[in-house]
């Protein structure tokens, strides 16, 4: 895989958040109703609902002993529970690290396995040498940089993945509107006034682009603002830039020193399944509140036609053709082709659609 198409593809992003400042906020609203984005964020989460069990549940465990007789279920659900719980009652500085006191449960709890077990009752993992011997230059075995690579020409491949990104679109505005809906009831609850955090569309599609043709550049993956992050800070309450910025440094600053990696890596992947039945849940469910907060009609049969197309074909490809969908020799992502699938087919039913009073009243607006 050539990682210039990555770097291209972050030109879709780019332009879209482009033309989204252009159009304005009611455009896209028009284009991406609640009825989508709310759709795209629920089944998001409930596409990584076998991710989740199989992590929870590895059948690959190092340790065949432990998953074979099914301990491994106690690392997972002691980590799934104590995090909850912790999400739930902690106050103060501490109800900001439910994920962390969950995580550090989990191993507690594998580490207990192991200490009356031995090592056929292990879940701890060990990175492979060879992802340690893929690096640019070592110190012993503290520090090594890790491996960067120039991006390859590969017109097949940009062909490939450049249309693909402009799917990613809805799932970027559904997470937008997932951390307005959040942010603001914080703000709320503090007695402070709305945020408005939707209205940054444009800057967070710019963004991502951006990180792709970086990310790209060295050698890594595309990314995006993963529903994953949104979950933690929902359950954390924790929405500081500030904060989300330090912790990006402190990530590339760990991956130079060996002994921080090999430790992070170690983790059992039991625990790390545990905390993904929560944070892939809170995905979904933050779907759901995208719908309640936008007000959308649940009874329109124009809504449950679009909402129902959606999660059908996002989960049906997911389960049924294992992520990507065989559409014409193209593989489409199942969760881009819904997207893009519900997108059309809201358009397609609001031709001749009447205009609300609240329609009417945005017009008014727009024009100076």
């Amino acid at each position: 895989m050539t990682n210039y198409s990555i770097v291209m593809s972050g030109l879709v992003s780019v332009a879209a958040g482009i033309l989204v400042r252009i159009s304005g906020k009611h455009a896209v609203e028009k284009i991406l109703p609640p009825t989508i984005t709310g759709s795209i964020a629920l089944v998001i989460g409930l596409t990584l609902a076998g991710t989740a069990l199989s992590d929870a549940a590895p059948a690959a465990a190092s340790a065949g002993l432990v998953t074979g007789s099914g301990w491994v279920w106690i690392v997972s659900l002691a980590t799934l529970l104590s995090t909850i719980l912790f999400s739930r009652y902690l106050k103060g500085f501490l109800s900001q690290l439910p994920l962390l006191l969950g995580a550090a449960v989990g191993c507690g709890v594998a580490a207990l396995l192991y200490a009356f077990g031995g090592k056929d009752m292990s879940l701890f993992r060990a990175i492979p040498q060879e992802a340690l011997d893929a690096s640019l230059w070592q110190v012993g075995n503290v520090f090594a940089v890790p491996a960067f690579t120039l991006p390859k020409a590969s017109f097949a491949a940009i062909f490939a993945i450049m249309p693909i990104a402009i799917a990613t679109i809805p799932e970027s505005t559904a997470h937008i509107y997932q951390l307005d809906i959040y942010v603001n009831n914080v703000a709320k609850q503090k007695g402070k006034g709305k945020y408005h955090i939707d209205d940054l569309l444009h800057l967070n599609l710019i963004g991502d682009g951006i990180c792709d043709m970086i990310s790209g550049f060295v050698g890594g993956p595309a990314g995006t603002n993963y529903g994953e992050n949104i979950s933690t800070m929902a359950i954390t309450k924790v929405f500081s830039s500030a904060v989300m910025l330090v912790a990006a440094i402190i990530a590339m600053v760990i991956s130079f020193f060996t002994p921080l990696v090999k430790a992070i890596y170690a983790i059992p992947t039991a625990v790390i399944g545990g905390l993904e039945i929560y944070l892939f849940g809170a995905i979904a469910a933050q779907g759901i509140a995208i719908m309640i907060d936008k007000k959308a009609d649940m009874f329109s049969s124009k809504n449950i036609a679009v909402i129902a197309c959606i999660m059908i074909i996002a989960l049906g490809g997911q389960y049924a053709f294992g992520g990507n969908i065989d559409f014409f020799g193209l593989q489409v992502p199942c969760i881009a082709g819904a997207a893009i699938a519900g997108i059309l087919l809201n358009l397609l039913l609001s031709i001749g659609e009447k205009k609300t009073h609240d329609d009417q009243e945005e017009i008014e607006e727009m024009i100076p």
